[in-house]
This record gives structure tokens, sequence and C-alpha cells, in this order.
């Protein structure tokens, strides 16, 4: 089997479940180390080498807006496939020092280039947004309600000046029809 064969098979059976839990916005979602640790032993079986680096690159001339550029590569020893990723650093991120910043960064990164290379889809599919189903209607109920004001409020309306929808925003939120007409006032 060739480097490419190896990959497809990969591909074609890795399984990385959405093992963590994000409470604030009650979702599941996998991180690089869940991606990792299920793709290593196939990674033995196919006798593959998994590289991942970082370099830090800049978007402006004023050296002042930073990006990590994460790739991953596999290789069999003779052919290599890579894929690359990138993710923007805040240096001034609340709650965190910069090492945290760049790290964090570099994680985000990493995770999509893993991604790409494995064909691991973040997305939602269709059915996970159906609520007809009473466990999905307990999820719903599980979440708090939109205050009409306060800092919650005042993201939300942020969030929808930027673009999200209010769709985006009742992924989590309950949200009344009294703070939906404040929201779009």
């Amino acid at each position: 089997m060739n480097i490419y064969e190896k990959l497809v098979d990969i591909q074609g059976r890795l399984k990385a479940p959405k093992n963590q839990y994000n409470s604030f916005g009650k979702y599941k979602y996998r991180n690089c180390e869940d991606i990792l640790e299920a793709v290593k032993p196939l990674l033995v079986e196919h006798k593959l080498v998994l590289t991942i680096s970082d370099e830090i690159q800049s978007v402006d001339f004023n050296d002042t807006l930073h990006f990590v550029d994460a790739t991953v590569k596999i290789t069999d020893g003779k052919d290599e496939v890579a894929v690359s990723a990138q993710a923007g650093i805040d240096p001034n991120r609340k709650g965190m020092d910069v090492a945290q910043c760049f790290g964090s960064s570099s994680s985000y990164a990493r995770k999509y280039a893993l991604n790409g290379l494995f064909l691991i889809d973040d997305t939602k599919d269709a059915d996970s947004t159906n609520k007809h189903d009473s466990k999905s209607n307990a999820v719903a109920d599980d979440m708090d309600w939109l205050p009409d004001s306060g800092s919650k409020f005042d993201n939300a309306k942020k969030a929808l000046k930027s673009g999200k929808t209010m769709q985006d925003i009742r992924k989590h939120y309950k949200v009344s029809k009294k703070v939906e007409q404040l929201l779009n006032t």
C-alpha cells in the first residue's frame, strides 16, 4: 500500500468522538488531543509517522497582527502528505497571559490541520439542530434565559451587530419575545 492508500484507510476508519463539553455553550466538541489519541493506533498499524509544527507569522507590515500556521505531515519514510491551517493570536485575550494566547491559537490551528488531513468535519449535521425528539428538547430546557440587560445581553447585541443571527443566539440561550424585541432595537 502506498501512503495515499494508507491515508484513505485511516480517513475511512478514524473515529474521533466529541468527548469534551463546553458548559457555557452547552455543546460537545473534540480537541487536538482527542484526534491524536484516536489516530495513533491507526498510524502504528500502517507504520506512518505524524509530525506537527507551528510557525508564527505576521499579517501586516507593522508586525502587530500575528497568527499561527500549523502544519501536519504524515510520512511513510519515502512519501509525505502535508496540510496546514491558521489561527489568529490575540495577546490581549482576557484571563490569559501571552504564552497561553499563543498556545491556545496553536492548539486551534493544529486541530484544524488534523481535521483537514483526516477529513474530520466539525460542523453539525442538519439532524443535530432538529428538535423533534424529547432528548433535544431536554437540552433546550436546560438553557438559561437571556436577560434583558447586563453583560450577557450586551454580548448578544454585539453578536447580532457583527452578523450573527437570532438563531445563533438561541443556540446558547432561551430568548423571550421581549428580549428579542430589545435586541432588535
